[in-house]
C-alpha cells in the first residue's frame, strides 16, 4: 500500500466528526489516510482536545490569531477570512498536507485555499443538499429549518468544497427520519452517528480520488 494521505482536519467546536475520523484511523489497518494537524478557529474548541489526546499537532487560526487583535478588530469580514484562509494555506505547505477535512468548520473558506485544494477538499453538513444549504445553514440554524419546512427526512451530506456555499460536488449522504415529535436536539442526535459514519466514508473516497 502507498503512503497514506496526509490529512488537515478543520474544526471549530466540540469534534465528535473529528473523533470518529482519529477512532477510525487508530483502529484500521493500512488505513489510506493520517490526520498529521488539526486546525480550529476558536482557541477554546473543545476538539482541540480530543487532538491533544490522540498526539495531532494543533494550530489555532482565528482572524486575533492570524491577524493580531487590532488588525482583526478592524478587519472586514472578506478580509478575516481571506487572511484566515491564506493562513491554512501556509500551514498546509508546512506539514505537507495532501487534502482537507471541513469536520464542523464554521468559517468560510476562500482565495488561493479554494484553488489550491480543488477536489481535495471536503465538508460535512448537517442536511440533505441541495436542500438547507448556503448562508446562514449551520448547526441549529439547520435543524430548525428542516422542523419548520415540514419535511419528513433529514440527514448529512459530504460533499466537495468549491467558491460557492454547501455548492460542490456530493460524496456521500445519509437519511434519518424527521419524526412528529422532534425538536432540534432529537433531530441532532438522530443525525449525528449518521455523520460520523458519513465523513469517515467520504474521506476514504477523497483518498482514492487524490
Amino acid at each position: 500500500m502507498q503512503n497514506p494521505k496526509k490529512i488537515a482536519v478543520l474544526v471549530s467546536g466540540g469534534g465528535t466528526n473529528l473523533q470518529a475520523l482519529i477512532d477510525y484511523e487508530r483502529a484500521t489497518k493500512n488505513c489510506p489516510y493520517t490526520i498529521c494537524v488539526v486546525m480550529s478557529d476558536h482557541k477554546d474548541a473543545f476538539a482541540l482536545e480530543r487532538a491533544k489526546k490522540a498526539s495531532i499537532p494543533t494550530e489555532i487560526v482565528s482572524p486575533y490569531a492570524v491577524m493580531g487583535a487590532d488588525a482583526a478588530k478592524n478587519a472586514s469580514r472578506d478580509e478575516k477570512r481571506e487572511a484566515v484562509s491564506n493562513r491554512i494555506l501556509n500551514l498546509c505547505e508546512k506539514y505537507e498536507v495532501c487534502g482537507i477535512v471541513l469536520a464542523g468548520w464554521l468559517t468560510v473558506n476562500s482565495g488561493k485555499l479554494i484553488k489550491a485544494f480543488s477536489n481535495r477538499m471536503i465538508n460535512v453538513h448537517p442536511a440533505l443538499l441541495p436542500k438547507f444549504g448556503g448562508v446562514g445553514m449551520w448547526g441549529h440554524h439547520v435543524h430548525e429549518a428542516v422542523l419548520k419546512s415540514g419535511e419528513k427526512e433529514s440527514g448529512c451530506t459530504i460533499h466537495l468544497v468549491d467558491a460557492g456555499c454547501d455548492t460542490g460536488k456530493i460524496l456521500v449522504q445519509k437519511k434519518v427520519p424527521v419524526l412528529a415529535d422532534d425538536d432540534v436536539d432529537s433531530l441532532y442526535a438522530r443525525i449525528a452517528p449518521e455523520e460520523h459514519k458519513a465523513i469517515v466514508e467520504g474521506l476514504l473516497m477523497l483518498c482514492a480520488m487524490m
